[in-house]
């Protein structure tokens, strides 16, 4: 109960002002001090008392024992797993809350490309590091694999500069890239028992589309090239088709996917993005 007193307030065995709430070696110093410090106030008293009315002896206060200092690990902090808007958990107010982990997943680095300073270049569908990185894409749909589409996915230390938002290193793995692994597993579902014969022609990539967002928009503070409709055209079992790539970004002139089969989601669930038979239609536009 907050605020109650151990004992009879009367008893001798009474340790007043000390309550549930304080800390356990507080409360056992506080109640071993007090009958130690009556004891010798009384003591000091007697001797009083003996110095006579002519003694110039005055009695001295004795100091009551120090409480002991609490032993380290006697407050903890326990960590939520990582949602999508991180939070702390601590077991007490004696300590500040920790920042959520940035750890993120095995395929970002703290070099490369996402560590330098973004350019306003616009990329190419036609270069080989883009042909690359769609190939990792489609291994990673193929084999319903995050890891082997990683290099085609937006760098996490990139993302760290890019948004203006509490803990992006957070939103990046328990948001961003954990969206990225259900849309994979969902595209790896829609081409079923023959994906690992499917075979990626092209990545249509309709450059008209594309749009720079300045800084200030979308939680960002670093402007960035999007490109929205971008489609991953394949042929399985003698069947040209197709599905979109929600959103591309670009970082230091080239593109990758920050968003592959939606944008928004209203539940933790894999999309594909408008799977159609033949090369399909690339958009909508907008978006960032």
């Amino acid at each position: 109960m907050r605020g109650s007193h151990y004992g009879d307030p009367g008893s001798p065995g009474c340790c007043r002002g000390v309550t549930q709430r304080d800390d356990p070696l507080v409360r056992a110093s506080r109640c071993r001090a007090a009958p130690v410090a009556a004891a010798l106030l009384v003591a000091a008293l007697a001797l009083g008392a003996c110095g006579g009315a002519g003694s110039s002896a005055e009695p001295t206060t004795p100091k009551a024992p120090s409480p002991p200092t609490a032993q380290p690990g006697a407050n903890t902090l326990v960590k939520t797993s990582i949602p999508a808007t991180p939070t702390t958990r601590p077991t007490s107010t004696t300590q500040p809350p920790a920042a959520p982990p940035t750890s993120a997943p095995a395929v970002t680095t703290t070099t490369g490309p996402g560590s330098l300073p973004q350019t306003d270049v616009l990329p190419s569908s036609a270069t080989a590091q883009f042909r690359e990185e769609m190939e990792e894409l489609w291994e990673g749909v193929q084999e319903d694999s995050p890891d082997a589409a990683a290099g085609a996915f937006f760098p996490e230390a990139a993302y760290v500069q890019l948004k203006a938002i509490p803990y992006p290193a957070a939103d990046f793995v328990g948001r961003l890239f954990a969206d990225y692994r259900l849309d994979l597993a969902a595209a790896h579902a829609l081409l079923g028992p023959g994906a690992a014969a499917a075979r990626l022609l092209h990545v249509s990539v309709p450059s008209d589309e594309a749009e720079w967002i300045p800084p200030g928009y979308c939680y960002n503070t670093i402007g960035y090239w999007h490109e929205p409709g971008a489609r991953l055209v394949y042929e399985e079992g003698g069947q040209v088709r197709s599905f979109g790539i929600a959103s591309l970004i670009s970082w230091r002139g080239v593109w990758y996917v920050v968003h592959l089969g939606a944008v928004l989601r209203s539940s933790d669930v894999g999309v594909v993005d408008a799977p159609a038979v033949g090369p399909g239609v690339a958009g909508p536009a907008g978006g960032c």
